[in-house]
């Protein structure tokens, strides 16, 4: 049996998996992955994630996608983490560094009477590469192509409730420029310091919530100049508020991180 613990970041959500006492031992992660976030017949989530031993931080976390892929980093995710690491008091500190595949993460704990209500993450610097027209039957979509330790393509648009996200970030994930496949967002400004966003994730489809698609697009709009160096990303799922240091040009992201439930599965392919 596989000992887990359902959580979500504003409807983004993730299967935690506790590896660091060597328990919970899974082989053939990608079939593994698939089964456990199967809406049917599994739990059903966006995702995994796997909390492991570091030797660089305070703990490392291992992203699997739905569909079996790994990922690099989880801005929804890895607050998450920040509170699953505090509630089981692993770390009993309002402070915490996990090591990712994007580098290690600094994370700060906002705690009221021993709940952490809120968790912000400094995300680091987006790396921005090209503006890239992309032209799909009947559509030409001009994004950004950007890097929050995870590649994302922003799209800026009106009326983003209209955008059909299903068919175009589908293909647009899988496009012959991007190697690596991308996540794709869809954005429309609505003030100076708000932004609706949409996203298509790599390897989970449509969700209700993506941070580092929230960081992504809010980088490519400050540098537009068409939001301040703050902002809330509102979301299918909830919001996220981000904004910029100026000196270093870190981004921060701040959110809740809700825990749904524990529970045990079966893992037939260990067998």
């Amino acid at each position: 049996m596989i000992e887990f613990t359902k959580m979500h970041g504003i409807g983004n959500d993730y299967i935690y998996i506790n590896q660091l006492n060597d328990k919970n031992f899974i082989r053939n992660i990608g079939p593994f992955t698939r089964y456990i976030c199967d809406r049917h017949f599994g739990v059903g989530a966006d995702g995994i994630i796997l909390i492991k031993k570091s030797n660089l931080a305070d703990v490392k976390m291992e992203i699997y996608n739905s569909d079996g892929s790994q990922a690099q980093m989880c801005g929804n995710g890895i607050r998450c983490l920040g509170k699953y690491i505090f509630d089981n008091n692993f770390i009993k500190s309002d402070e915490l560094k996990v090591e990712t595949l994007a580098g290690i993460k600094q994370l700060k704990l906002h705690i009221k009477n021993n709940n952490v209500e809120e968790v912000t993450v400094n995300m680091g610097r987006a790396k921005f590469n090209n503006n890239i027209k992309i032209k799909i039957s009947d559509k030409e979509f001009d994004g950004t192509a950007i890097s929050m330790g995870n590649p994302h393509f922003v799209i800026l648009t009106k009326n983003v409730e209209n955008v059909d996200v299903c068919k175009y970030g589908s293909i647009i994930e899988k496009y012959k420029i991007f190697p690596e496949k991308t996540n794709v967002e869809f954005a429309e400004i609505v003030g100076n310091t708000s932004i609706k966003m949409r996203v298509w994730e790599r390897g989970s489809g449509e969700t209700l919530a993506c941070g580092t698609g929230a960081c992504a697009t809010f980088a490519v709009c400050n540098r537009q100049n068409l939001v301040k160096d703050k902002a809330t990303i509102y979301l299918a799922g909830g919001s996220l508020k981000i904004n910029i240091d100026n000196i270093n040009e870190n981004i921060y992201m701040t959110g809740i991180a809700t825990k749904i439930c524990d529970g045990k599965i079966e893992n037939p392919l260990v067998f």
